[in-house]
């Protein structure tokens, strides 16, 4: 038996709580991701986030990754990559979307490069992308609510 704070409490306000605590996670995301091309042409490469906080991206991180892959796939890259987390994937498994985001990691990682636009790593591959990474990648943190059947 659940014991509700107040009345009308329930299944709805569980999904906003969730909703809210996540959108808060989620603040240091960049409101706008720039590709790849644009941020080697910039003096002081960087992006803004939704919470207005500056983020210098390392020159020598777009060097590697301009190293990485083809020079015409450079526009497709947006930065920073993004790794989401949820518990869909699997306990310590993340995400990465976009075609060129999945050509990136799978090279800077000594991977093979999966079919498709996305590629799940796990928490070693996460710890060492962000290490090799540490300014081109951010956490972003996700949940499905529509499966998650969350009741009181």
């Amino acid at each position: 038996m659940k014991i509700m704070a107040f009345s009308g409490e329930g299944p709805n306000l569980d999904k906003n709580l969730l909703v809210k605590t996540i959108q808060t996670m989620n603040q240091h995301l960049p409101s706008k991701r720039v590709n790849l091309t644009e941020l080697l042409n910039m003096e002081k490469p960087g992006i803004k986030g939704k919470d207005n906080t500056f983020f210098i991206i390392d020159k020598a991180e777009l060097n590697l990754i301009s190293q990485s892959f083809p020079r015409f796939m450079w526009s497709r890259l947006r930065l920073p990559m993004l790794i989401e987390m949820s518990p869909d994937f699997g306990n310590g498994a993340a995400r990465i979307q976009g075609e060129a985001e999945v050509e990136v990691v799978s090279k800077i990682l000594g991977k093979d490069r999966p079919t498709g636009k996305q590629i799940i790593i796990y928490l070693p591959e996460v710890r060492e992308l962000r290490r090799k990474l540490p300014t081109t990648t951010q956490y972003a943190f996700i949940t499905n609510l529509r499966d998650q059947g969350i009741r009181d």
